[in-house]
């Protein structure tokens, strides 16, 4: 996120940028509406984090402490999904933004402030002893997601929707960023694996699925985590959010302690009574082997999706993390002969060694 602005004015410091003076207009008229009610200080707005999407966020000061804006310009936003899952979070239990203001036609929220320790900065810090406690955390809140938020009211993680995402893979990280055209052959690997990585999603037991419950979207608060970026939820497998978490865009762990973090989640879930059915639920193999997959799956969409970032946003410092992500599916590949041939596709991209089951 920018730092200047060019059109500094009462209503947002030097500190943050509006590339659409339009835009910037239409927030200092809304915040001057909601921000008597929370005794906001306009002149401590301030940038707060941003992300992938055109969503931004900044910080100000008010009545009761810190808060947190949403900036999600229509029509390339929609804040209603965002506005709908904190409810549903905050029924069951577990700890997300309160939305104190909403002003869906213009994308804008007020947010209560989650505070300034992401996850992912305490894990790098932590040590062994204290990645552990945080990662238990984690576990235990997404075994609670799991089991209290309704799955039946989210929009399905279908076939159509996988396989929407597993072509951003192709199109952007083999063709536009390789530049690499697939013959015949490579197109009928690629058309095989994705029908044995899609079947495996559908047939896993159905939960809420945040769809990047990872360290980069919990903060380190009270109590712990603070859940954020859940707008994208839909109702699909069950063990898509624990690959999410266990095998991360920013951060790695020996295999080791992602079995040992595994299996207490899939104990947890199955004493808490979240519905893994009965092969998932009696067999840690079975439910090994599906993580692993629909994380491979997770895996070549983002891929495709950090390309996209580089090259159509504008925003290359995602390709830094393209090796960990080819070393993830590679493994993964290697372990499983049916999912053997998508090595042929990698090796182009990531050298002789994927063959040999390297990972990065």
């Amino acid at each position: 996120m920018s730092t200047s602005d060019d059109h500094a004015g009462p209503g947002a410091p030097a500190a943050v940028a509006w590339p659409d003076p339009s835009r910037r207009a239409a927030f200092d008229r809304w915040l001057a509406g909601v921000g008597p009610r929370h005794g906001l200080r306009p002149t401590t707005l301030a940038p707060a984090s941003a992300d992938a999407s055109f969503r931004r966020y900044l910080r100000l000061a008010g009545a009761a402490g810190s808060y947190i804006v949403m900036d999600a310009p229509p029509p390339q936003e929609d804040v209603r999904p965002f506005v709908q899952i904190a409810a549903l979070i905050q029924a069951a239990g577990l700890h997300a933004p309160q939305v104190l203001e909403a002003d869906a036609a213009q994308g804008f929220l007020l947010l209560s402030d989650l505070g300034r320790r992401p996850y992912l900065d305490a894990l790098r810090e932590a040590g062994e002893a204290g990645a552990d406690r945080l990662m238990r955390d984690a576990i235990a809140a997404l075994v609670q997601w799991q089991l209290r938020v309704p799955a039946d009211t989210l929009p399905p993680y279908d076939e159509a929707l996988l396989a929407r995402e597993l072509a951003l893979f192709p199109e952007w990280c083999v063709q536009r960023k390789h530049g690499i055209q697939w013959g015949p052959r490579e197109r009928a690997i690629w058309e095989r694996t994705c029908r044995l990585l899609i079947d495996a999603a559908l047939a896993q037991p159905t939960v809420a699925v945040h769809r990047d419950w990872m360290p980069r979207n919990l903060m380190v608060a009270d109590p712990n985590p603070g859940i954020l970026d859940f707008q994208d939820a839909v109702r699909g497998p069950v063990t898509y959010d624990l690959a999410s978490l266990l095998r991360d865009a920013f951060v790695s762990w020996d295999e080791a302690r992602e079995l040992d973090w595994a299996v207490r989640a899939w104990q947890a879930a199955r004493d808490a009574g979240v519905p893994l059915g009965e092969v998932f639920g009696s067999d840690f193999g079975a439910f090994w082997r599906a993580l692993e997959w629909i994380g491979l799956q997770r895996h070549l969409k983002v891929l495709g999706i950090f390309c996209r970032l580089e090259l159509r946003d504008g925003k290359p410092h995602y390709a830094e993390d393209l090796p960990r992500f080819f070393g993830y599916a590679t493994r993964v590949a290697h372990r499983y002969a049916e999912l053997r041939p998508l090595l042929a596709l990698l090796e182009p991209m990531t050298g002789p060694l994927v063959q040999r089951g390297w990972t990065f």
